[in-house]
């Protein structure tokens, strides 16, 4: 058991679209995230995804609206539901995802990254 301080995590590195494993409960990561520019568009077929805008402003885009969150605001995007993150600037994110969540779904991209690092 351990205190997790989320300013010095963020701080331990600067790339965008890269989560880190923070902490895991009852089969769930912990996930930070620092993003900037656009995602590809993915979906996860069996696993919820939750965002939770620590700094910043994020727009997820889905095929039938956008959400625009910011500091301090979270949104589900329930599985299955089609969905594409987008930063204009640079935003601090804290995921909640099971730990079986593949990065990109089953879409293979340049971005995809499944051996998140722990931090």
């Amino acid at each position: 058991m351990k205190k997790v301080n989320v300013k010095e995590k963020f701080q331990m590195f600067s790339d965008h679209w890269n989560p880190r494993i923070v902490g895991e409960l009852n089969g769930q990561q912990v996930k930070l995230a620092k993003l900037k520019g656009e995602f590809i568009w993915h979906s996860h077929e069996d696993e919820d995804e939750m965002f939770f805008i620590v700094k910043g402003s994020l727009k997820i885009e889905f095929r039938d609206k956008t959400v625009e969150l910011k500091e301090n605001e979270f949104f589900i995007v329930p599985r299955g539901v089609e969905h594409k993150p987008i930063a204009e600037e640079e935003v601090q994110v804290m995921l909640f995802e099971p730990a079986s969540t593949e990065h990109t779904g089953k879409e293979k991209h340049k971005l995809t990254n499944n051996n998140q690092e722990h931090l």
